[in-house]
């Protein structure tokens, strides 16, 4: 006893003596000696007194390596808790973290050595582990959020549950696996601390840690419930015993089927949503074949290692699956894990707008649901259908040995299923590889983007050469939300569409205006409109919100900086913003910028629409235009009306008895809702359509109304609806089309080849968006 209680005298002495060289190198304030204090007399009298009823003689040589782990954890916390009162340097901290978590996987090899293995040192191993990833995630939280503390939280939070569920509090048997998780905590914690990679990674090496985590403390808990014990005096105890063997037997044999069966999907399911059928499911997955033969030839240990490594990394690209699905239905695209991980927040954003606070949430979560299921079961999948693979060898063998014969057979002659799948898939493979490139390409990418915006001859254009065809003349950019070519050509929709694109044409003839449309090819598809408007304005093709972010950090020069160099006031209105968008003044640099806060507007939202697109035109007019005398100014405004969900929609009233907006209030119990809508693609089809007749007619309406000579609109769409409106395989065309009623300012874009009319046809011009800036000032400059 007295031994134990010297060792553990020690130990206190030796983190004091750490504090001490703490606060001459750094400095403790008061919170750091009080936690660091605290944590030696706690993890030492602990030790203590569990050697002591263990009957131990003496701290065993694993024992002592724990303790030195217990002591830089205690300086750890000493340190993180000063941290948020003043800097600490994170030198130091990942210095201690990086050896506390080294020193874990020693102190159990020492005492396997030596022979000295114990409950109580396997015990104060797991309490240190636990206290160390508390104290990293007390950390981390300030870094990537609140959330992180879950995983620091979830020891105690067995532990406490224990005290209502005794049966929690019962023995599990060791499981390495257990070992490996927490080193794992440690590793993405200490990362975070040390905020060495850029902060999408860390957040989700930490996501895949919590996603570990669950799955450690679930497997536990439901081993534990299965064996909890019965008490010998409860009536019909034996037969609950035998019900009990009989209903484990038979949910053994239901989670190995539909373990085979997650597999499977993970290994040969296609990443588009319009590609799953039943003929992709009957494929040979290459991969499976070659994880089965190595588990069979590799040693026990090593095999199961490698199906948990091949587990996660196939949760991981089932996880990319699923986003590819998601992306190619709203975008046409693949996820890109380079530079999609920006768009988390404005999804979020867009389905509160649309859906609501409520059913956002609820979608968000089940979203959560989904990830942490995939990332936590195909690796408990991979691993039964592997260990049941390795108990049948002779059969394995067999199986392996036929399949992959079939599969060399049908690779070498382009075997295919009745879908055109290959029946020798190796899909994982591919997209592994794909992801791989992804990240390579975006890397060497964002180099050359770099480059691109630092190199603007445009930027140096004196004042007396930019737009000097246009001087005198109010310029109106109208970006038209999800105005695309399926809204003119090849859908059913189309007819009606371009009927209201025919009446304004003719309409506005008559009123002197003439128009020419085209169509440029957008660098987004089916939302982010923000893409579309920066490569409009900017020159520079803006296709990821990584390139986004760097652009608006820049002093590109942008169509708006030109009107203004020019001696324009610029403008711009966006009713769909209800905060502050300082890239407004910081990057395009408006005089002035009208959201939905300063807009005046006092009637209903028509769900992600925070007000009509007539309310929005007719504002601009009373703000901006009316004044006879005003100076010209150069606008740009988004007409959102057509924005997805694409319900309920208003309708047009009198232009004097639009007011406040509030004539519109009995407009959103009149129209459809949107759940009601996107029940049937069809409904939402002619949905899209009615809200894209609704916009043209508001834009073209206005000119009629408030238009003069020296007007002159630039009506152009963002990108293409979704996919769920346009079908598979649609370009990123949008319709433009510049109307003005000088003839002066038509005979400057004469040379485009521009059709004549609102309605551009299959066979008009097609520009990229980036081209447009250069063209304009071009065309209109000195």
């Amino acid at each position: 006893m007295r031994t134990v209680r010297s060792g553990a005298a020690i130990g206190l002495v030796a983190q004091l003596v750490l504090l001490a060289g703490l606060g001459v190198t750094v400095g403790l304030a008061g919170p750091g000696w009080v936690v660091g204090v605290a944590c030696g007399v706690t993890s030492n009298g602990a030790l203590a007194r569990a050697l002591i009823r263990d009957g131990a003689g003496a701290l065993r040589p694993g024992d002592w390596i724990t303790l030195i782990r217990a002591t830089l954890v205690g300086g750890l916390a000493a340190l993180v808790a000063d941290s948020f009162s003043r800097p600490i340097p994170l030198a130091i901290m990942v210095g201690l973290a990086s050896l506390a978590v080294v020193l874990d996987a020693v102190d159990g090899w020492v005492a396997r050595r030596t022979e000295t293995t114990s409950t109580v040192g396997a015990r104060f191993d797991s309490e240190v582990d636990a206290f160390l990833i508390f104290v990293l995630a007390v950390y981390a939280a300030r870094l990537v959020g609140g959330w992180v503390l879950v995983i620091g939280a979830a020891r105690y939070v067995f532990v406490a549950a224990g005290w209502l569920f005794p049966w929690l509090r019962e023995p599990t048997p060791y499981r390495y696996w257990c070992k490996v998780v927490a080193a794992i905590q440690g590793i993405s914690l200490t990362v975070a601390m040390a905020d060495i990679l850029p902060r999408p990674f860390i957040t989700v090496a930490l996501v895949i840690a919590l996603l570990l985590l669950t799955e450690s403390f679930g497997r536990s808990v439901w081993w534990l419930w299965r064996h909890r014990p019965i008490p010998a005096d409860t009536p019909g105890a034996a037969a609950k015993v035998d019900d009990r063997s009989r209903v484990r037997r038979a949910a053994a044999r239901v989670i190995t089927v539909l373990a085979c069966l997650l597999v499977w999907f993970a290994l040969v399911a296609p990443n588009q949503l319009s590609r799953i059928e039943p003929g992709v499911f009957l494929r040979i997955p290459v991969e499976g074949l070659v994880l089965l033969a190595l588990v069979l030839v590799l040693p026990q240990r090593a095999g199961r290692l490698l199906a948990v490594l091949v587990g996660v990394v196939l949760g991981l690209l089932t996880v990319v699956k699923i986003l590819d699905m998601g992306f190619f239905e709203a975008l046409d695209r693949p996820f890109n894990p380079v530079s999609d991980w920006g768009y988390v927040g404005p999804a979020v954003g867009l389905l509160v707008d649309s859906i609501g606070l409520g059913a956002a949430i609820a979608s968000v979560i089940a979203a959560a649901a989904v990830v942490i299921g995939l990332v936590v079961l195909v690796p408990l999948s991979v691993r039964r259908v592997t260990r049941l693979a390795a108990g049948h060898r002779p059969t394995s063998s067999r199986f392996i040995t036929a399949f992959g014969v079939l599969w060399i057979v049908s690779a070498l002659i382009g075997v295919q299923t009745a879908s055109g799948a290959p029946i020798a898939s190796a899909g994982a493979v591919d997209l592994a590889y794909d992801q791989v490139t992804q990240i390579r390409t975006g890397v060497q990418d964002q180099a050359s983007f770099s480059t691109a915006i630092s190199h603007d001859p445009l930027s140096i254009t004196p004042q007396d050469k930019l737009l000097t065809a246009l001087r005198g003349k109010d310029v109106i950019f109208a970006f038209v939300e999800s105005y695309g070519r399926v809204a003119v050509q090849d859908s059913a929709f189309s007819p009606a569409v371009d009927a209201v694109l025919d009446a304004a044409t003719t309409s506005l003839r008559t009123a002197g205006y003439a128009a020419k449309s085209a169509f440029l090819t957008s660098p987004t598809f089916g939302g982010i409109s923000w893409l579309a408007h920066s490569t409009f304005q900017s020159g520079v093709w803006v296709d990821s919100q990584q390139r986004y972010d760097e652009l608006v950090a820049s002093s590109r020069f942008t169509l708006s900086d030109a009107f203004k160099r020019a001696g324009w006031r610029t403008v711009v209105e966006i009713p769909s913003n209800n905060t502050d968008w300082p890239e407004g003044t910081s990057f395009y640099h408006y005089d002035k910028i009208y959201d939905s806060r300063t807009l005046g507007y006092d009637g209903p939202n028509f769900s992600y629409a925070t007000m009509p697109d007539q309310y929005t035109l007719l504002q601009l007019h009373r703000t901006e235009l009316a004044d006879p005398g005003h100076p010209p100014v150069m606008v740009e405004v988004d007409l959102v009306s057509s924005h997805t969900p694409w319900a309920p929609l208003p309708r047009m009233v009198p232009w004097t008895e639009v007011g406040d907006g509030s004539v519109f209030d009995p407009m959103p119990a009149q129209g459809q809702v949107p759940s009601a809508v996107w029940k049937d693609a069809d409904q939402v089809r002619a949905a899209y359509g009615q809200s894209i007749q609704y916009s043209l007619t508001a834009l073209t309406s206005f000119v009629e109304n408030y238009g003069n000579d020296n007007l002159v609109v630039v009506l152009m769409g963002d990108h293409q609806p979704a996919t769920t409106v346009t079908g598979d395989g649609a370009t990123h065309d949008v319709p433009i089309t510049i109307i003005a009623h000088d003839p002066a300012v038509m005979d400057r874009v004469s040379g485009w080849g521009w059709q004549d009319g609102m309605n551009p046809s299959p066979q008009a011009p097609v520009w990229p968006m980036d081209a447009f800036r250069d063209r304009f000032l071009g065309a209109f400059g000195g």
